[in-house]
């Protein structure tokens, strides 16, 4: 068996920066060994008071709805933040938009006031962008119970974009998911309507979620997947929960399955000791984000442009417009084949269960048998 099918994770991910200079629109090239068309794009500048902004191919990358604006009457793009329960208009109807998806990068363009979201001059932003399908997306039919929509999907990189219309039907509801294995982490957001974030992680159990809109501990919502874990060929969207099965409710989920040698979702327990726990990806890790299940800890997303050098202190919140933070409590390194925590609190606190999601930066080996190097 190989070691890994993805010798260059930079063809499916990319965690690149760039510096704002007002200028729009603006075309972002990435710098990352493999062309990347982003089909997922999470953008968030270094300052203070600016929203993560979330969209997607599948969707479309055009300027959401925004009342007194020259798209007032459409086009209707996906941009939504996870620092706000938001409906798809803000904050990019004011604030600047991604306009469109390069070969090789992405369009930034000026939203009704300016484009301080996404080009503010000489502020550091962040892309963190997930290759696709292309925008290349399949339609499936309402059928019965089921939610009718659209999706791309890539096997390779163990990723799916859905966008679906919720039926409310009080059943289980399925939809394909097309990656070819049971989904490991899913990420749902209502996007016409104000409504929570949900986040899911295969070792959480079945109808738990996490809010990524706040530091809420996990929670039981019986009819979140209406008491079904995912299959190798279908999600569950349960009865008639607002959070996923809304009647006519329009609804993004994100699926992935890891990928061994470029990604992986689970769990750690903490321990509260500088000598924390190690975790094992099989590969170099490029971007974190990390949740404790319980009660009062933030999303906090580490990457390796941002800390170039272990330990990883530089860190965001993704329910939050915080600026990019600095600390010595919030600690990882970054190792060739995982990441251990080295701090006593905060990703660390003592028999926290803690959920994560990770991308890689290299696999641990190629497929030819190279290994990669500790940082």
């Amino acid at each position: 068996m190989a070691y890994t099918t993805i010798d260059d994770p930079s063809a499916y991910f990319q965690a690149m920066q760039y510096t704002g200079n007002t200028t729009a629109p603006r075309n972002i090239t990435n710098d990352g060994n493999s062309d990347l068309k982003p089909d997922f794009i999470w953008s968030k500048a270094n300052q203070n008071g600016t929203n993560h902004v979330l969209t997607n191919s599948t969707l479309g990358f055009d300027a959401p709805k925004g009342l007194g604006y020259a798209w007032e009457s459409g086009p209707f793009g996906g941009h939504l933040s996870t620092s706000s329960t938001g409906a798809a208009s803000q904050p990019s109807a004011t604030y600047g938009y991604i306009s469109g998806h390069l070969t090789d990068g992405f369009t930034t363009a000026a939203g009704g006031t300016n484009d301080d979201t996404m080009n503010t001059n000489s502020t550091v932003h962040n892309a963190w962008q997930w290759h696709c399908n292309g925008g290349t997306t399949t339609t499936f039919n309402e059928s019965g119970n089921n939610p009718g929509g659209k999706r791309q999907t890539n096997t390779t990189a163990g990723f799916s974009i859905i966008y679906y219309k919720g039926t409310g039907a009080d059943a289980s509801c399925q939809i394909a998911h097309g990656l070819g294995k049971a989904p490991e982490m899913l990420i749902f957001k209502r996007i016409y309507t104000t409504q929570v974030w949900v986040g899911w992680n295969h070792r959480m159990g079945v109808d738990k979620k996490l809010v990524l809109n706040s530091t809420d501990g996990d929670d039981a919502d019986g009819a979140f997947m209406n008491g079904t874990v995912p299959n190798a060929t279908n999600i569950f969207v349960g009865g008639t929960s607002v959070n996923t099965n809304a009647n006519d409710g329009h609804y993004m989920c994100y699926a992935w399955t890891s990928i061994q040698g470029f990604s992986k979702f689970g769990t750690f327990q903490g321990n509260g000791n500088d000598d924390g726990p190690f975790v094992f990806t099989g590969f170099k890790p490029r971007w974190i984000m990390f949740k404790s299940r319980e009660a009062g800890s933030t999303w906090d997303i580490m990457d390796t442009r941002n800390s170039p050098v272990n330990p990883l202190k530089n860190y965001f919140t993704a329910n939050t417009t915080d600026p990019r933070g600095t600390t010595t409590t919030k600690r990882v390194d970054f190792l060739s084949n995982g990441f251990k925590m080295r701090d006593d609190n905060n990703l660390n606190f003592s028999s926290h269960n803690f959920t994560y999601m990770a991308f890689a930066e290299n696999p641990f080996v190629t497929s030819t048998g190279v290994p990669a190097t500790a940082r």
